[in-house]
């Protein structure tokens, strides 16, 4: 299952839920950076040169051009964020897929979740938001970097910079205070933050 937790102008924010066993296509984004985030559960992730395990808080960077595949090895579920930046949906090769769509791109097909409707944000412009996943298991918010800073929340996991720079850069500075991640945030900017509900 894959649902857009967030999308603006510059990102595209998409949770992922990795049934035990199951698998997501050895795919590459030949020009966007990916950035995964685990938010619970036990995985791998595997390129053409070898694999990284993968757990609650762990943060992978996958450039442009690098294969790449996630399995969930159990118990459970692996709940994946990726964030991709630059937004293109188009950008996407697959290799290898367990579901005969090597060699295809982005499904077509979707289907909307009725009483989670993704909200615009008013304060930034062409954002869309859905403020939890469809079990209710996590919550994802807007937060302004001061906010993080002076109000820490125990279920905080990640912290996600929103914004042009980290497009520009390549870069995202995604924070992790779930992993005592100290790092201050940046006072001015906003964050999309992930969270336990």
């Amino acid at each position: 299952m894959e649902y857009r937790i967030y999308v603006d102008d510059f990102i595209d924010v998409w949770n992922l839920k990795i049934n035990e066993g199951e698998s997501t296509s050895m795919h590459v984004h030949p020009r966007k950076l990916t950035y995964l985030l685990c938010l619970a559960g036990q995985g791998v992730t595997e390129t053409l040169s070898g694999h990284v395990p993968v757990g609650a808080g762990t943060i992978l960077r996958i450039g442009g051009g690098a294969f790449h595949s996630s399995k969930s090895i159990g118990p459970g579920p692996l709940w994946l964020v990726e964030v991709e930046a630059p937004r293109n949906k188009f950008d996407l090769i697959r290799l290898r897929d367990n579901y005969d769509r090597q060699g295809t791109g982005y499904e077509q097909d979707h289907t909307e979740v009725p009483d989670l409707p993704a909200r615009p944000i008013s304060f930034l412009p062409q954002a869309r938001l859905r403020d939890r996943s469809p079990d209710g298991e996590f919550a994802f918010g807007i937060r302004a970097g001061a906010d993080i800073f002076y109000r820490r929340q125990p279920q905080d996991l990640f912290h996600i910079p929103l914004g042009l720079t980290g497009v520009v850069t390549g870069e995202l500075d995604i924070l992790a205070p779930a992993q005592a991640d100290a790092r201050r945030p940046a006072l001015d900017q906003y964050y999309l933050s992930l969270a336990l509900d």
